[in-house]
C-alpha cells in the first residue's frame, strides 16, 4: 500500500495527536467526521516505528485511512480505496 504525507489538525488530550479532526490533501481541507476504526503497529523491535492507523469518515461519508508516524511526527493518506 502506497501513502502521500499529509497535513493533519489533530486532537491532543493525554497525548499527542490522539486522534485527527481534519487533514489537508491534495489542496482541500477534509473535516473527520468518525473514527471507524483504529490499530496501532510496529514498536514491538528496538528501531521500529509505532504507527498508529486511523479508518475516518470525513466529507460526504467517504471513507480514507490514514496513519501517524510518531518517530517522524508525520502523518499519511494511503492511495488505494478503503
Amino acid at each position: 500500500m502506497q501513502f502521500e504525507q499529509i497535513d493533519v489538525s489533530s486532537h491532543s488530550g493525554f497525548k499527542a495527536n490522539e486522534r485527527p479532526v481534519s487533514f489537508i490533501w491534495r489542496g482541500h481541507e477534509h473535516l473527520v467526521q468518525e473514527i471507524i476504526d483504529r490499530w496501532y503497529e510496529g514498536g514491538m523491535k528496538a528501531g521500529d516505528p509505532v504507527l498508529n492507523y486511523f479508518k475516518v469518515r470525513a466529507d460526504i461519508s467517504r471513507e480514507y485511512l490514514i496513519r501517524y508516524n510518531a518517530l517522524f511526527d508525520a502523518w499519511a493518506i494511503a492511495l488505494s480505496d478503503v
